[in-house]
């Protein structure tokens, strides 16, 4: 049996015998949760008729419940709910004028702030402590103070505190309010009092105050954890109260609602029939209670309402399991220790988890530097690591660090030069056109009339070269525009804790590449330059092209004069025929055109077409190793010295020492998770230590 299974049962045993059962019909008083944990719990008589004033409301158990409590208390106090850690808590609800403060000051004993529209506009922890000193103790605690009170003054300065937290004027505060009362013969206890539920907004509260209001409440008691007491005046049809339908939307079976019933004798008629048959699942039962009214004292109002339990006709038939604030104060006391006791080890387990959390990700922080010399150590490693990377990505093409396919620099250059090849292949494509033999006639006469004048060569060849300029210029540009890309996800992934750094990372970066890609533009276009100043190769590809294309010559000149002589066509007719190397060429333009014009134009179209392929070759297999060499250096060499140029040089100096200075968001996060951990670390004290008070009482 867990140390809390065996807790409940000792609770049970120390509580005394069986549940007492309602009348013949009745449902029983309990839920769920006392018929699964709190079997044989159940309310003496003798216990509930002793007085406020002569005896404590508290069980003879409660000596061990007590630390219990105080720990939840702490825990509140400690706001471990900031984490995300809800606590076992009685939340009271209601509709406005539903008498949820005349409930409360009967279980304290105290005076709270009476008049009309919302009293309570902040959620108001009451934690009540059965004290044997017959002198009370009261205190407020709010925004980090605390402020002694008394008796006399609670209710004023509850109205003053609530002024400090939600404005002097009608609107509510999500901040509580704590509210410390130790007194003689309250139970043990602690409960949440809400704003009760208000529909038409009066004259200086927001319009949306219901609204307000009611996401208040809701989160709240939307926890399981919750319990929520829910308190209803005998006159209105509870299937109708906006508070009934609002936790039965988050506690369907009613397993952790109680009902307190008041204003019984106004409206006792069908009362009884209300609270036997319960049509609204209130799975923990129904109190009904009779409050103090005007200028009764708390001792006359509770005889008053003990006799009228005994002698009136229509409430004396409710069950006395169900009557009274003393069977109030037992059953909230007894519901609240089974909550804790149950809920003890989870809310360890949360502690503990949240914790590990935490510290795990305050250990994947950057480390704080404190010294040039940490900082300096940190750089090194950082460029270290960045420049492992970039090897790995773009030299060696190795990709299994980054999944996203942009990062596969190797593959992706490929793809680009692939790409720039088949575009100029295409932009290129030879024709035999009339513009050949247009330049070879306005070159005529400067070499003898049966060779090809080499001033036309030239003339086309720097024409062509000038029209596919653009491309690999583009390419070059496009390359680094993706290199720049590549590099710089890399450096702001691995300087990413250390902004200062990332910023000169990134500085130097773009700085280094724009000079690159200026270098390479100016290169390349140098390379061009030389391509249209002569023609040159030694590549013996050229003469072997050559001499393959010349062999169709005469079988094209052929083609063209037959068919125009068959078909009797005329030099404006459109007539393709299919060339090998060359494809389908339109010929009826160079029908008028004499056979030796038509030779040399065909002549010089093949050393065109020949010494075309060698300089496409050279300018793609150029400016890809150019390109290839130019990134080597950038990762193995210069990328380092421009950072270290960057952080380090005359306009940034500092560099190192700035690196010690922590983003804003690190420092925030940092800062949020120390004080979270130092919470949890607390928490987790407060619970070891009822934990092992839990073992020791069980055994």
């Amino acid at each position: 049996m867990t140390s809390s299974s065996h807790l409940l049962s000792i609770i049970s045993q120390k509580m005394g015998g069986k549940r007492t059962q309602t009348d013949s019909g009745s449902r029983s008083s309990s839920s769920s949760i006392l018929q699964d944990d709190q079997e044989g719990l159940s309310f003496s008589s003798s216990k509930a008729e002793l007085l406020f004033n002569n005896a404590p409301i508290v069980s003879s158990y409660n000596d061990k419940i007590r630390p219990m409590l105080d720990a939840i208390d702490k825990l509140r106090v400690l706001m471990v709910m900031e984490e995300g850690i809800q606590l076992p808590t009685i939340v009271v609800v209601g509709d406005q004028s539903s008498g949820k403060s005349s409930v409360l000051e009967s279980l304290a004993g105290i005076s709270l702030p009476r008049g009309q529209g919302i009293c309570t506009r902040v959620p108001l922890v009451m934690r009540l402590q059965h004290h044997s000193d017959p002198k009370p103790e009261l205190s407020l605690e709010y925004n980090g103070r605390v402020e002694q009170t008394d008796e006399e003054n609670i209710s004023e300065d509850i109205v003053n505190a609530t002024n400090l937290i939600a404005g002097d004027k009608k609107g509510i505060s999500d901040t509580p309010l704590t509210l410390l009362v130790k007194k003689n013969g309250v139970p043990d206890l602690t409960m949440v009092d809400l704003p009760g539920i208000t529909r038409v907004p009066v004259h200086g509260q927001p319009e949306n105050i219901n609204d307000q209001i009611k996401d208040m409440i809701m989160k709240y008691i939307k926890p399981d954890e919750s319990i929520i007491l829910n308190v209803l005046s005998a006159s209105t049809d509870f299937s109708t109260c906006e508070s009934i339908s609002m936790s039965r939307s988050v506690d369907k079976t009613g397993e952790r609602t109680l009902a307190v019933v008041t204003k019984v004798d106004m409206a006792p008629e069908g009362l009884l029939e209300k609270v036997t048959a319960d049509d609204v699942d209130i799975g923990l039962g129904y109190v009904c209670v009779r409050n103090r009214i005007r200028d009764e004292t708390y001792e006359e109002a509770r005889a008053i309402a003990d006799r009228l339990f005994k002698t009136h006709p229509l409430l004396s038939k409710i069950d006395k399991s169900m009557v009274g604030i003393q069977v109030l104060a037992d059953k909230l006391v007894q519901i609240q220790a089974v909550s804790i006791a149950r809920n003890l080890p989870v809310i360890v387990k949360k502690i503990n988890d949240k914790l590990n959390s935490y510290l795990s990700e305050l250990n994947k922080l950057p480390k704080t530097l404190s010294t040039v010399a940490e900082a300096m150590t940190v750089f090194m490693q950082i460029i270290g690591a960045s420049k492992e990377s970039l090897k790995k990505i773009v030299l060696m093409g190795e990709f299994d660090a980054f999944p996203d396919d942009e990062m596969h620099c190797t593959a992706r250059l490929v793809e680009m030069r692939c790409s720039i090849s088949a575009h100029i292949n295409f932009t290129s494509a030879m024709r035999v056109t009339p513009k050949e033999i247009a330049i070879l006639e306005e070159a005529k006469g400067i070499n003898l009339p049966n060779f090809v004048q080499r001033n036309a060569f030239l003339i086309i060849l720097r024409g062509k070269v000038k029209g596919i300029s653009s491309i690999p210029l583009g390419f070059v540009e496009q390359v680094w525009n993706y290199i720049e890309n590549v590099v710089l996800s890399v450096l702001m992934r691995t300087t990413e804790e250390y902004y200062q750094l990332q910023l000169s990372a990134r500085r130097a970066c773009e700085n280094l590449i724009q000079r690159m890609k200026e270098r390479s533009i100016h290169w390349m276009t140098e390379i061009l330059e030389m391509e249209k100043l002569t023609d040159y190769t030694c590549n013996p590809e050229y003469v072997s092209e050559w001499h393959r294309l010349m062999t169709q010559q005469e079988t094209f000149i052929t083609k063209v004069f037959r068919n125009s002589h068959d078909l009797g066509l005329g030099p404006h007719t459109e007539i393709k025929i299919n060339v090998e190397g060359i494809g389908m060429v339109e010929v009826g333009g160079l029908m008028k055109y004499p056979h030796v014009l038509l030779s040399q134009a065909f002549d010089l179209k093949m050393l065109m077409t020949a010494y075309w392929n060698v300089v496409l070759k050279r300018l793609i297999d150029s400016v890809a190793l150019h390109l290839q060499l130019s990134i080597s250096n950038l990762v193995n060499n210069d990328l380092e010295t421009e950072i270290v140029s960057e952080l380090m040089g005359p306009n940034h100096g500092d560099g190192i020492e700035r690196m010690m200075e922590e983003p804003p968001s690190i420092a925030v996060k940092r800062e949020k998770l120390i004080k979270s951990i130092k919470k949890l670390k607390e928490s987790k004290e407060v619970v070891c230590k009822i934990m092992d008070g839990i073992v020791t009482f069980a055994n």
